[in-house]
Parts: C-alpha cells; structure tokens; sequence
C-alpha cells in the first residue's frame, strides 16, 4: 500500500510516514465546485480548518480548469494568487503550499515573491513549453500532471489506442526523465483523473494506479474531490458527492496514493486514518 517519501522544500527534508492530504483553496469566481470558491478574507478561516481537520499541504489556484471555465490574464491570475496567498500566509506561515499554474511566470511570481513551495502543473509542461527551464532555476518540487489539450478541448482528445493506462505512463515517464536530466529530483507525479479521459477511463486508471508508483519511482498524487468520474457514475452533482468522493479516495489509499489533493480535508483524514490501521503486509 502506501510507500514513505520525502520532498526537499527549501532546503528543509519533510517525510511523510503516512499519506499526505492537500487541501484545496480556490481564488477564483468559477470553480467547478461552487463549495472551493474562496473570497481573501475567508481564505484564513479556510486553511486553519483545513489544517485543523488534518491538512499536511494547501493548494492554491486563480485559474480555474473546468471546461469552459473564463479566460483569466496573467496579471489577474498573479494578483489573485497574491491576495490568496498574503491571507495565507497570515495564518499559516510554516504549511506547505503548492501553486495550481500551468504558467511559467505565474509559478515564477508565486515562488519567489508569495512564499509558494511547490509548482502544481495541470499541463506537464505542455502548455508553457518554459516551464521546465523556470523549475529548474526555481529548484522547488514540481507535480507533473497528465493532460491533453487545454481546459477547453481536453474531453474530445480521449483516444488512446494503446490503452490509457499504457499511454499516460508513456507521457509522464518521458517528461519525468527529462526533468531528473535536468537535476529536478522532486518531482510529484499525477495521473490525471477527469483531463483528456472518458469515465470509463478514468476507472481503468484508477484500478492500475499501483503501477505508477511501481514503474515510475515518484510520489503518486490522486485528486478526484467531487469531479465527474464520481458525479456522473452516481448521477449527482458536485455539491453531493461526498460520500462517493470518499470512497474513490479509500480506493486509491488501498491502491498506494501517497498524497490526495481533496476539498474536504476532514473526511479525507478519516479515511487515511482508517486505512492506516490495516496491517502493513
């Protein structure tokens, strides 16, 4: 099951003996799920619950991902972040933070002037091609997601003639080599769920995940909080998927997720917890 590991965050080594929870924090009018819209000054209430409920990371975005979601400018999504993160910061000085951008100079803004310690990448680098050369020079961790397309295509680009799971691999694998060629060791890797898959693919993901870990060697990141492969499976919306949100996360604990980036920190803990009384084989 779950496989120990560490992350190098500005020179501090932190371990995580057990799996790690991320907490998300949205600065945007337009997420997916209308519960993670944060306006700054409820940003500190937020993280202090999340971090309370059992949080060991907070994810910070000003763009939201959803298809069809609105265009935001470079300069709104950094004075978004800035916002978001001076209110964070705030309150949590020391919480690990990560910064959901698929933008190099936003990653750059947000890492050096907002006190960010991670680079969230949706795209793998795919829709900034400088945005391997920025972490690099950054030297921060960086989680490498699978996507095709942009936010607003990704659901029509779903052929994977090879098999989804044989072809994310693929992809993440060569841009993982590149990255370690480039001395980015800490890198965090993500499947996925819910970009350029179908439901049914999303599924067959899910149910080979421990092969990610197995034939990748990298922390394995799961976030499927309330998104459609749960939504549509139970014909509910968002606001209702709880109860399917956690258990597709036990489901992943089971399968070796070492960090699972969830809106709903609390129910999230007490699956870890739960999880980590079975016996280690």
């Amino acid at each position: 099951m779950f496989k120990p590991f560490s992350l190098n965050i500005r020179g501090r080594l932190v371990e995580y003996v057990r799996p790690a929870i991320m907490g998300i924090i949205n600065v945007t009018p337009d997420s997916f799920y209308a519960g993670s819209r944060t306006k700054s000054d409820e940003i500190g209430r937020r993280v202090l619950e999340m971090i309370a409920d059992g949080a060991d990371m907070i994810d910070i975005g000003a763009y939201s991902s959803r298809s069809g979601a609105a265009e935001v400018s470079e300069s709104e999504e950094i004075d978004r972040l800035a916002a978001g993160m001076a209110a964070l910061r705030a309150v949590a000085p020391d919480v690990v933070v990560s910064v959901d951008t698929f933008r190099s100079s936003v990653a750059k803004a947000a890492v050096e002037d907002m006190d960010v310690d991670i680079v969230n990448d949706i795209s793998g680098g795919d829709l900034d091609d400088t945005m391997f050369d920025t972490v690099e020079s950054l030297g921060v961790p960086y989680m490498l997601m699978h996507m095709r397309g942009t936010p607003a295509d990704m659901q029509a680009l779903t052929d994977y003639p090879d098999g989804v799971t044989a072809e994310v691999l693929r992809s993440i694998s060569v841009k993982l080599r590149e990255l370690r060629l480039r001395g980015v060791n800490d890198v965090i890797v993500d499947p996925g769920f819910g970009f350029a898959k179908t439901l049914e693919q999303n599924y067959r993901l899910m149910a080979d995940l421990p092969l990610f870990a197995e034939l990748l060697d990298a922390p394995v990141l799961v976030g499927i909080s309330r998104k459609s492969m749960i939504t549509k499976a139970l014909g509910v919306e968002p606001v209702d998927a709880l109860n399917g949100t956690t258990a597709l996360n036990t489901i992943a604990l089971l399968k070796g997720a070492q960090i699972l980036r969830v809106h709903d920190v609390k129910a999230c803990s007490e699956a870890v917890r739960i999880v980590s009384m079975l016996p280690q084989s």
